[in-house]
């Protein structure tokens, strides 16, 4: 397995993955950063598409990566990671609805702790997931990085459990004062 760091516009990221995929993005600079084993092998070579395509999302020119991926997980967490990933650059969708889209209604807390375990945030673009009254809830990096790349993609506002509603001028807002582009039930 080869790893290396990057540093980004939410933080330094550790990504790790062998000769053939892409296997891990971690944030580094949250709670629990990752030490890489004695048996990684540093080397930012393998991760040169990765690294151009990265800086090409925060640079605003990257919509959706192109790279091979092998994600390790339950049949379905991938199936879940799998949905991510057709979650379109700048929109959002509820928990519940991607429940939805998989075929079972009320499976948001099983999507919930998928969501969570993704090992390619960012790639797999699980910060597009919120909560049903559009709150940002739950994110690895941290809500504050999960707010900074829905900010990135121009996605509709969306609210956190810790502070007021707050919508950007371009946001239309529906008769509740909600982001009316925010989508999901």
């Amino acid at each position: 397995m080869y790893w290396c760091e990057t540093d980004t516009p939410v933080g330094r990221l550790l990504l790790a993955g062998d000769a053939a995929a892409l296997r891990l993005v971690h944030f580094q600079s949250g709670p629990h950063p990752v030490r890489p084993p004695p048996q990684w092998r540093e080397d930012g070579v393998p991760f040169a598409r990765t690294l151009a395509q990265l800086g090409e999302y925060f640079g605003g020119a990257r919509r959706s990566f192109r790279l091979r991926l092998a994600p390790q997980g339950t049949t379905f967490q991938l199936a879940v990671w799998q949905a991510l990933r057709s979650i379109p650059f700048g929109q959002t969708v509820s928990y519940a609805e991607l429940a939805r889209r998989l075929g079972n209604a009320r499976g948001a807390r099983a999507v919930g702790l998928a969501n969570g375990a993704n090992p390619l945030p960012i790639i797999v673009p699980c910060h597009r997931v919120i909560g049903a009254d559009g709150s940002l809830t739950g994110f690895g990096g941290g809500l504050y990085i999960k707010r900074a790349l829905l900010s990135l993609e121009g996605a509709a506002c969306v609210a956190d459990l810790f502070s007021a509603h707050q919508c950007s001028p371009s946001a239309p807002a529906d008769a509740a004062g909600r982001d009316s582009r925010v989508s999901g039930t």
